[in-house]
């Protein structure tokens, strides 16, 4: 792990990030009527995994609340994921794109798993 001065240094905080921005360019396409109610949706659960990243880095003095706010990150990626499952069902997702999220998705969740699981490399 090289040094990590910001929590925009973390890897899953890039990662997270470029997925969300992806996410919101794809929603871009999808009907009119889903502006309201998916594309709010996914698009929110997807920044809410880098915006709680940020809050953990904030307070990761603080072991358990870091370890808490990394599974609010947890939690806001398996809701992206459902949001996903429901855009592939209704058809405004091609399969290939689907998965390449979902394999991307799949990375942040390891990391996420593995920095909950050993917080002391983060926590001051």
């Amino acid at each position: 792990m090289g040094q990590i001065n910001s929590f925009r240094d973390l890897i899953v905080y890039q990662k997270a990030y470029a997925i969300s921005m992806e996410i919101f360019l794809l929603t871009k396409e999808f009907p009119k009527e889903e502006r309201y109610s998916l594309v709010d949706q996914i698009r929110r659960s997807s920044r809410s995994i880098c915006a709680n990243l940020s809050e953990a880095w904030a307070k990761r003095r603080y072991e358990k609340v870091f370890i808490n706010k990394l599974t609010d990150c947890l939690g806001d990626e398996f809701e992206t994921e459902t949001w996903l499952n429901y855009s592939l069902d209704c058809g405004y997702l091609k399969d290939s794109t689907f998965s390449d999220l979902m394999g991307q998705y799949e990375e942040v969740r390891k990391i996420l798993i593995s920095m909950i699981n050993n917080p002391q490399k983060f926590c001051k």
